[in-house]
C-alpha cells in the first residue's frame, strides 16, 4: 500500500474512528485502525466488537493495499505534524511496518495483517429511514443525561428508540431513565420507520453518535438502518454500526404521572441559577434542595450539617395548595439544562410522588423526577 493524503483530512478521519478503540485491549488487533487504499480514497475502520466506525476520505492512491496500525499512536503522530502538510503512508516490502512520512519526519510503525481485522457484519437490516442531523441531535441531547450507568440493570444503559401513535400521528420517540429520573423526547416519525422494532441504543454508541452529529450541518440527513440486533448510522462519509442492547426496556408509561394537578410555572434560567447557588453549601452525597411553594412564591432551601444553610426566594406562577418537596440538585440542573423554552412547568402531586416537568418551548419533551426526603 502507498497513499498520499492531506494531513488535515487524515486527522479529521482518525479523530472520528479512533475514539471507539479501547485503550486497554487483551486482543492486540482491536488496538489498531484498519487502513485500506481503494479507488482514489483511503478507508479507515476501527472497532471494539460492539461498535464499528468507518470513514472514507479522498487521497492519491499510488498502490492498492491495506494494513492495520495502533490507532492512538497514529492519531498522535498525525496530530503533531505541521498544518497543511502532506502525509505519505506506505507499507514496507515485507508488510510488517507502515512508514509514515511528512516533510522531514519519518516514522516506522509495527503492523498487524489486514486479514486479522474483525468485521461486524450487520446482516439484514429490516428498516431504513432518514432523519435530519438536527432532529436526531435533539432526541439524543434531551434524553442521554438520564441513561443509567448501573451495569446490573443493563437494559437501562441506553436510549430506547421506538415509534408510537400519538393524537393520530406516528411519532419517533426516545426515552432514557436511571430509576431516579426519566427523559422523553419525540419528533415526527420519518417515512420508513413504520413498524420498526423498539430498540435500545447503547450508551457508548450514543456518545459517539453525538460527537459525529456535532460535526455535521443541522439540516444534513442521517441515514438510519436497523434490525432487532444492530443499527447503522451514515453521516456523510462516516458510517457507525453498532450492536443493540439485548433486553426489554421497562414500561415507562406506567411511571409518567397523570394525576398531578398542582402547576408550578417558573423562569427556567432564574430557577437553575438559584438551585446552583443554594446547592453550593450542600455535601456531594446528599445535594438535596427543598422547594417550598406557596401562592406566587418559591423558597429554595439547602441544609448542610457541616456547612450551614442557604435559602433563596423566587417569584413563580402557582395557585394551588402549599407544598414542600425535595429534589436532587444535580438532577434539577441536568433537566433545566435541556429545556428549550424560557419557562418550565412543574406538575406536582405531593411530597412523596414523582413530579412531571414540561418544557415551555417543546411540547414533545417531558421529564419525570423522583423526590428526595428533606
Amino acid at each position: 500500500m502507498r497513499i498520499i493524503i492531506e494531513r488535515s483530512n487524515l486527522l479529521k478521519a482518525l479523530s472520528h474512528v479512533h475514539r471507539v478503540v479501547e485503550r486497554r485491549n487483551t486482543i492486540p488487533i482491536l488496538s489498531n485502525v484498519l487502513l485500506k487504499s481503494e479507488d482514489g480514497a483511503l478507508r479507515l475502520k476501527a472497532t471494539d466488537l460492539d461498535i464499528e466506525v468507518t470513514e472514507r476520505v479522498s487521497a492519491i492512491d499510488e498502490q492498492a493495499g491495506g494494513t492495520t496500525v495502533p490507532a492512538y499512536l497514529l492519531y498522535d503522530i498525525v496530530r503533531k505534524l505541521s498544518d497543511g502538510a502532506e502525509v505519505s503512508l506506505a507499507t514496507s516490502d515485507d508488510g510488517g511496518q507502515l512508514i509514515v512520512s511528512s516533510g522531514r519526519s519519518r516514522f516506522r510503525l509495527q503492523c498487524l495483517p489486514e486479514v486479522d481485522f474483525p468485521d461486524i457484519t450487520a446482516g439484514a437490516l429490516s428498516h431504513s429511514f432518514s432523519l435530519s442531523a438536527g432532529d436526531l441531535a435533539r432526541l439524543i441531547e434531551r434524553t442521554q443525561f438520564a441513561i443509567s450507568t448501573e451495569e446490573t440493570r443493563y437494559y437501562l444503559n441506553g436510549i430506547y428508540l421506538h415509534t408510537i401513535e400519538s393524537e393520530g400521528d406516528l411519532r419517533l420517540r426516545a426515552v432514557a431513565t436511571d430509576g431516579h429520573r426519566l427523559a422523553r423526547a419525540e419528533s415526527v416519525a420519518p417515512a420508513g420507520s413504520e413498524g420498526m422494532p423498539g430498540i435500545i441504543v447503547p450508551r457508548k454508541t450514543v456518545a459517539e453518535l453525538q460527537k459525529l452529529i456535532s460535526d455535521a450541518a443541522s439540516d444534513s440527513m442521517v441515514a438510519i438502518e436497523l434490525s432487532e440486533a444492530k443499527i447503522r448510522f451514515t453521516i456523510g462519509d462516516v458510517v457507525i454500526t453498532s450492536k443493540l442492547i439485548d433486553g426489554t426496556f421497562p414500561d415507562y408509561q406506567r411511571v409518567i404521572p397523570t394525576g398531578n394537578d398542582k402547576a408550578l410555572t417558573l423562569d427556567r434560567q432564574s430557577f437553575a441559577q438559584a438551585v446552583d447557588r443554594v446547592s453550593t453549601i450542600s455535601s456531594e452525597r446528599g445535594r438535596a434542595v427543598k422547594l417550598a411553594v406557596s401562592n406566587g412564591q418559591l423558597v429554595l432551601t439547602v441544609n448542610s450539617p457541616d456547612s450551614g444553610t442557604a435559602t433563596e426566594e423566587l417569584p413563580v406562577g402557582y395557585e394551588a395548595d402549599d407544598i414542600e418537596i425535595g429534589f436532587n440538585a444535580r438532577y434539577l440542573l441536568d433537566i433545566t439544562g435541556q429545556l428549550a423554552g424560557e419557562e418550565a412547568v412543574f406538575m406536582l402531586a405531593d411530597a412523596g410522588s414523582p413530579t412531571l416537568i414540561r418544557d415551555g418551548g417543546d411540547t414533545g419533551t417531558l421529564y419525570v423526577l423522583m423526590p428526595m426526603r428533606v
